[in-house]
């Protein structure tokens, strides 16, 4: 399990680049949605469902790489509370995007609202029917939606900090398979 390349496998790339475009799509199809009384509303809500869905199952796949693959070691000169930051805000990343298409299918759940995905293909419930819970797990949901936005922003900074300013190679890492200086 030890990182044996200055850069990630080119699966771990892959994995990285597509939620990134999916998630960062989710939040603005999310935004799109509680903001439009339109028959807009409902394309973007048959499209928000699925593809939460999607990144659930990509985030575990996502974890199991990660936990099978590490990350090449961050350069030995990053001060310690850069490192701690860095572990810190992947560990937040991973817990909500686990965390927020759960959430967002115990609301539906909640609201006795389907989750259709395809066709005549639903998930099933797995939370009772509860108005109170509907209403509280979509502030949840919203929350941390908000959250995620910023830790997302956060996460571009420091990976453009480490691109432009320190040259150290961690960009790089995700971005191509060019080696570190």
């Amino acid at each position: 399990m030890r990182a044996t390349s200055p850069h990630f496998t080119p699966f771990s790339r892959l994995l990285h680049w597509l939620m990134a475009a999916m998630i960062i799509a989710m939040l603005f199809i999310g935004v799109a949605m509680v903001s439009s009384v339109s028959p807009l509303y409902l394309r973007l809500v048959s499209i928000h469902k699925p593809l939460g869905i999607a990144i659930l199952i990509l985030v575990l796949i996502r974890l199991i790489n990660r936990l099978t693959h590490r990350a090449p070691p961050l350069p030995a000169d990053l001060p310690s509370i850069q490192k701690l930051a860095a572990k810190a805000s992947h560990i937040a990343l991973y817990t909500l995007m686990f965390a927020m298409p759960i959430i967002g299918w115990g609301m539906l759940s909640a609201g006795n609202l389907p989750i259709v995905l395809f066709g005549s293909l639903q998930l099933p419930p797995f939370l009772p029917v509860s108005p109170t819970l509907y209403g509280d797990l979509r502030q949840l949901h919203t929350v941390l939606a908000y959250l995620l936005f910023l830790i997302i922003v956060v996460h571009l900074a420091a990976a453009l900090y480490h691109g432009l300013i320190r040259r150290d190679g961690v960009l790089s890492s995700m971005a191509s398979r060019g080696r570190r200086k």
